[in-house]
């Protein structure tokens, strides 16, 4: 079987969760399936390391054009060019006239939700907002081309479900998984660098903002400036994926500028250093709006983290009972949330055990075998 992998954005050094999610899948395909032929179709960019050939997987590297170009016109014809028997498009959209059988990974259906306008005036980046246009653009022809769908929880599964009208048998729940790297096992030499590096404070929580409103990070620093009134305690906020512009533009929205010498920006954080955050932060917050999976709950978990997170979409499925749930509309339950993990150490315990717990319940090789599987069952199908 020719088994072609659409992961155009491996190779950029600057990853989100869709292309680690492809990385993961590719790396433990590798692992698995030493019989079958890959081609993993990727544009050009930095980080030539990130998958690597091996004696059945080949990278090809496809260059030129913004994505929908790279997508619907480059991407097809070089996957009919390798004589694919299947492409497997990994990051929610794929190509609108099908050539080869289909698979699609719906991560979640997000951009599909609400209206056009509220998606074009919210306060998304231009890249997001047009990314998301796009989608919507494309992904109900997608929806209907494919032979496999495959979503990351059981919630976005009904939601896709339900949205375009399928058979609950037409959508495969594959989770995601947390890697090896996340861990609560510690290199001291290398945590004195990480905090060096980031002049990182004794005591903080940990925060993954975005630009996309529904990451919730005004809320988080709400909170968080309730909870230091209340305390007067000497913590400190430590937040990822953020600029210092759009921080003090938040700041000043919350009429909170004090907050400011509180919070410590860090940028994007390599895959060698964010293990290292996330286990020397106290708490780990994320009071997300909406996600599809939510894979920083349970790398933090993995990490000896505990988590507060929202009640929720589809983060109760994925944080089980190892998680502080909170709703993520109400600063006063995510402030309190800071309070008793902070206050109550043994219920800080049961959180990290119960955390360490859930997290070895999600696996990249059990989401790899289940989607080569689900290969070999199409492949099996297209040749009777």
């Amino acid at each position: 079987m020719r088994i072609g992998i659409e992961a155009q954005r491996l190779f950029r050094p600057h990853k989100h969760g869709m292309d680690r999610v492809a990385q993961e899948l590719i790396k433990n395909l590798q692992a698995i399936d030493t019989k079958n032929e890959y081609f993993i179709f990727v544009k050009p960019d930095e980080d030539t390391t990130a998958i690597r050939s091996t004696s059945n997987f080949k990278i090809v590297e496809i260059p030129g054009g913004p994505y929908p170009f790279w997508e619907q016109y480059k991407l097809p014809k070089v996957a009919k060019a390798y004589n694919c028997d299947i492409l497997h498009c990994t990051s929610n959209t794929a190509p609108y006239f099908r050539q080869i059988p289909l698979i699609t990974t719906l991560h979640d259906i997000i951009y599909m939700e609400g209206s056009l306008l509220k998606l074009l005036t919210n306060k998304a980046s231009l890249y997001q907002k047009f990314g998301n246009l796009y989608r919507r653009f494309i992904v109900s022809k997608v929806v209907k081309n494919s032979k496999r769908l495959f979503t990351v929880s059981n919630f976005e599964n009904e939601n896709i479900t339900n949205f375009f009208k399928l058979n609950s048998k037409d959508v495969q729940t594959v989770y995601n998984g947390v890697n090896e790297t996340f861990s609560a096992n510690i290199n001291l030499n290398h945590i004195s660098k990480v905090k060096v590096k980031y002049n990182l404070p004794e005591k903080f929580m940990l925060h993954i903002a975005n630009k996309d409103p529904r990451k919730n990070t005004k809320k988080v620093l709400e909170a968080f400036n309730e909870f230091l009134k209340s305390t007067r305690s000497n913590y400190k906020l430590v937040v990822l994926g953020c600029k210092d512009a759009d921080l003090k533009i938040m700041l000043n929205d919350l009429n909170a500028s004090d907050l400011y010498d509180h919070i410590i920006l860090t940028g994007y954080l390599s895959d060698e250093d964010l293990p290292i955050i996330y286990q020397l932060s106290e708490i780990f917050l994320f009071p997300s709006l909406r996600e599809g999976f939510g894979i920083p709950i349970i790398e933090a978990m993995a990490c000896g983290v505990p988590v507060i997170t929202s009640n929720t979409s589809s983060m109760p499925e994925v944080a089980g009972e190892a998680a502080h749930l909170i709703d993520p509309n109400k600063t006063e339950e995510i402030t309190k949330g800071m309070l008793k993990i902070t206050t109550d150490e043994n219920y800080k315990n049961l959180l990290i055990q119960r955390g360490y717990k859930r997290s070895k319940q999600f696996s990249w090789k059990n989401m790899a075998s289940q989607v080569l599987k689900q290969y070999k069952q199409l492949h099996k199908e297209i040749n009777t």
